[in-house]
């Protein structure tokens, strides 16, 4: 067996946030000087329906969410339930997916299908952690973006945090899916793959 199963495909969002900051080409690039191929490129402006179907109500998510939430808030002196109405970590989460939904259909994103070896957890790994005051520097969440979520959360927005990675091959797969219709995923070869595959 050689190596080739690694190859993955993920996706990647670059959100309202980037688009508005002309950030998109210096977001790009990072992934292509990490060896990363781009197999599927396109702007476009997601409806409410692909939005909902992207951010899907599984009650996991929405859980792990809201934990987040509650958590960082205590961390930093905050009540969730003066801020939210709730300590019930399923109906923050709600309340989120909500801001995500309002803000990913507010304005064009630029959706990135990428390939490569390990891809989904290289990706993630130069995105950084979803909440940018947490991102070290280098990461382009650290780099382009500073708003913790508690900040987002006080304030009733959405964490602006640039870019959306999808978190595993499954994900990936499901997401590509909503934005992408296969026709527009391409297969090619590039002359550097024989020094990075």
């Amino acid at each position: 067996m050689n190596g080739k199963h690694l190859i993955q495909k993920t996706l990647v969002v670059l959100k309202p946030d980037s688009v508005k900051r002309g950030i998109v080409g210096e977001i790009i690039s990072r992934f292509e000087k990490a060896g990363l191929k781009i197999i599927g490129l396109k702007m476009i402006k997601l409806t409410r329906e692909q939005a909902e179907k992207f951010y899907y109500a599984d009650e996991k998510w929405l859980e792990s969410v809201g934990n987040k939430t509650i958590t960082r808030y205590r961390e930093i002196g905050l009540d969730p339930i003066k801020e939210f109405g709730t300590d019930d970590p399923k109906k923050i989460g709600s309340i989120i997916r909500e801001w995500l939904i309002d803000f990913i259909t507010s304005s064009p994103v630029v959706a990135i299908v990428l390939e490569g070896v390990n891809c989904v957890e290289e990706v993630r790994k130069l995105v950084g952690p979803t909440e940018p005051l947490k991102a070290p520097p280098g990461t382009i969440r650290g780099d382009y973006a500073h708003v913790s979520i508690a900040y987002a959360n006080w304030n009733k927005i959405v964490l602006r945090n640039v870019v959306h990675a999808s978190e595993t091959e499954k994900d990936a797969e499901r997401e590509i899916s909503i934005i992408f219709k296969p026709e527009e995923i391409y297969n090619y070869e590039r002359n550097i793959e024989e020094v990075i595959y």
